[in-house]
């Protein structure tokens, strides 16, 4: 994608890569705002694999001011220069970034509970090795009780049910799964419009 948009002579939007998801996130925090009314102050917990949904998490909370907590298994942590980025952008913003192995603390009273799949697109073949390390890194009701009573659901689907998320988390009153799905549509609407709108 890099190196078509290098050569390309229109704008190339970077809908999903290996290293960033940019356009989910975009949704994302449209859907936290539409939820919560605000996004500044939030603590959001993501509970998985430091993919490119995490690193796109964490540049996109630590420009608007959010906490983002990490948990995710050795070996599985977000990339070290977007996190180092993040890091940085959080200081300036008022937010904050805090990586660990342990899902119970990053859950902590957050606002917002997030989750992807533990085996990405081009993880195939080390399905079995991640279903042994990411055990314990599930979003079920015992870690949304360490969130704070009011708390959001959030997985950018598809969703391996009884993996990553409970069944009756994903289904629940807190789960704003649905409407951030729905979202999608409109964040990347919004991208290209964006795009259409500059000289």
């Amino acid at each position: 994608m890099v190196q078509l948009a290098k050569f390309s002579g229109v704008p190339v939007v970077n809908a999903l890569s290996d290293l960033e998801h940019p356009t989910q996130i975009v949704s994302d925090l449209f859907t936290i705002q539409e939820v919560k009314g605000r996004l500044k102050g939030l603590k959001l917990a993501y509970v998985g694999d430091g993919n490119n949904v995490c690193n796109s998490l964490l540049l996109g909370g630590a420009l608007q001011g959010m906490s983002i907590a990490v948990a995710c298994p050795a070996g599985y942590e977000p990339n070290a220069t977007i996190l180092r980025e993040a890091e940085n952008t959080a200081r300036s913003a008022g937010g904050n970034i805090d990586v660990s192995h342990d899902p119970s603390k990053a859950a902590k009273d957050a606002d917002l509970l997030y989750t992807d799949v533990w085996v990405s697109m081009g993880d195939e073949a080390s399905k079995e090795k991640r279903m042994k390390d990411f055990s314990g890194y599930q979003i079920n009701p015992d870690l949304l009780k360490l969130a704070k009573k009011d708390a959001s659901i959030m997985h950018c689907l598809p969703a391996h049910r009884g993996l990553e998320i409970t069944d009756d988390v994903i289904e629940g009153k807190q789960s704003i799964v649905w409407q951030q799905g729905e979202n999608r549509l409109y964040g990347a609407a919004s991208v290209l419009e964006w795009l259409l709108r500059q000289k």
